[in-house]
């Protein structure tokens, strides 16, 4: 009975560190986004916008960005759930947005991608949470 409740206790434990968020991870994941985006204190507009600040900014409001109408009217605000949503799928969560990406479908990776955006603050600095 002992080991039963100790492997139970392993199996919940490994589970828990499965679902971390591991921003070092991220930034790995980030590669991909970069070809469109930037994050950091440099970062520019460039396909698609920055990326700083991006949990708790209203969909379609970087400056100087030109976003699709589809983007801009969505009435969106980015947080873990909506991004999580939208990286999966950005065409059947915005349908009419100019972003041309497939998905992200790992549940890691995107645990893992959203780390790492979250040491971002608006103006590109890393910030500890």
């Amino acid at each position: 009975m002992r080991s039963i409740a100790v492997s139970a206790a392993l199996v919940l434990a490994g589970f828990g560190h499965a679902q971390a968020q591991d921003a070092a991870a991220g930034e790995k994941v980030f590669a991909q986004c970069r070809a469109c985006h930037q994050i950091g204190e440099n970062a520019k507009n460039a396909v698609g916008p920055v990326l700083n600040g991006l949990f708790g900014r209203h969909s379609g409001s970087i400056e100087g960005y030109n976003y699709s109408a589809a983007n801009k009217n969505s009435g969106l605000t980015w947080d873990e759930a909506t991004f999580r949503d939208y990286i999966q799928n950005p065409r059947a969560k915005i349908p009419g947005t100019k972003m041309v990406y497939a998905g992200l479908k790992d549940e890691q990776r995107i645990n893992d991608l959203i780390a790492y955006l979250k040491q971002f603050d608006a103006s590109g600095k890393k910030v500890t949470p």
